[in-house]
């Protein structure tokens, strides 16, 4: 605790009384610490930070660009819009760990062979995004988080593009993410609706903390392995992977089978109301939305905004605009065809069109 305590005053002691860093000694160590997955959606993908440690003057310090504040007024709406501003801070490596070892979420280190100028120079910018504007940024989910943010400093202070991703670039954003949602079948449909084309497109793009870790495996510095040691200080537990109907596709089945064999109109009518009011959403959160991540979202032909006009059509131009549905959801299906999330949706494919062939034909 003391030496926890030694450390955040060392840092601040240095930047109030003489606005300068201090030099590291020639036994700092400057390391990269990525993080295992949790089980809160916030936590799915892991996280990565930059630990630098200075025996010589007791620092211990953890440069985590991951932070962001619940208390922020209108935090959801922010972090919809895209304009939700994440931020750099620094902890003691003890505050850091306590998380991850209280919920054994596993942390792997990495020290990089840095030259004592190098490491210093990381340090200066680390300590200056602190205290400048430079402090947040503006969150995107692929482009700019904390893992990208770690390879943009890094690759900065060497003034090359050294890390480079290494993993898998012929698959897609969508297909790179699904093992992340292996025992959260819910966050797995709702990302895969709400989720647009550029998902679609070859994961080119490291951002990903487990990425960054098999990047800087295979990098080199100066002709030698960046990484000079690799240490596991955290045993991860594994998650729970006990199955759940009630968090499975077959409930999703279950509960459409129900509505379809009611073969009632007014229960049919209600169904696609209410989804073409989330298709009137994932339509609309595309244009007020800056994440890139959700435009042009063809889920909306599968959940059609359409929909909601149905309970109030009578006679021929209720049969027309069921039949622009329909047709729809077969330019919908050849869109799918070669998507991964072609079988999560494949229930609502046959739902959908069981209901407007049937209220069709009552139609007629």
């Amino acid at each position: 605790m003391t030496k926890k305590i030694v450390s955040i005053l060392f840092l601040l002691f240095h930047f109030i009384s003489f606005s300068q860093n201090p030099n590291l000694s020639k036994k700092a160590t400057v390391s990269i610490l990525t993080c295992g997955r949790g089980n809160e959606l916030y936590t799915t993908f892991g996280h990565t930070a930059i630990r630098i440690k200075d025996s010589i003057n007791n620092l211990d310090v953890v440069y985590n660009y991951g932070a962001f504040d619940f208390r922020t007024e209108n935090f959801y709406l922010k972090f919809v819009k895209g304009n939700l501003q994440y931020f750099i801070n620094a902890s003691s490596y003890e505050d850091f760990m306590f998380e991850y070892q209280s919920e054994k979420r596993e942390v792997v280190e990495q020290t990089l062979t840095f030259s004592l100028v190098k490491k210093q120079e990381l340090f200066d910018l680390l300590n200056a995004s602190l205290f400048s504007e430079e402090r947040s940024y503006t969150y995107k989910f692929i482009d700019k988080n904390c893992t990208s943010m770690t390879v943009d400093k890094i690759n900065k202070i060497i003034g090359t593009e050294l890390i480079q991703k290494v993993d898998d670039k012929s698959i897609s954003y969508r297909e790179l993410l699904y093992p992340y949602f292996e025992n959260h079948f819910y966050y797995k449909l709702g990302i895969n609706i709400i989720f647009g084309a550029k998902t679609d497109c070859k994961a080119e793009k490291l951002f990903l903390p487990v990425e960054l870790m098999h990047s800087l495996d295979k990098a080199k510095f100066d002709e030698k392995p960046l990484v000079t040691k690799t240490e596991t200080i955290v045993k991860g537990a594994e998650l729970d992977s006990s199955f759940s109907f009630v968090n499975s596709i077959y409930f999703i089945i279950t509960l459409l089978i129900l509505i379809a064999i009611t073969n009632k109109k007014p229960i049919f009518l209600t169904y696609l109301f209410i989804a073409g009011l989330f298709g009137l959403f994932i339509s609309l959160v595309g244009f007020y939305s800056l994440h890139k991540e959700v435009l042009w979202n063809y889920n909306a032909l599968l959940f059609n905004p359409l929909f909601l006009i149905l309970p109030f059509l009578r006679s021929e131009w209720f049969r027309k605009i069921t039949i622009v549905c329909l047709t729809m959801i077969v330019i919908y299906i050849v869109i799918m065809i070669t998507k991964p999330h072609l079988w999560m949706m494949m229930p609502f494919i046959i739902a959908n069109s069981y209901m407007l062939f049937k209220l069709l034909k009552k139609a007629k």
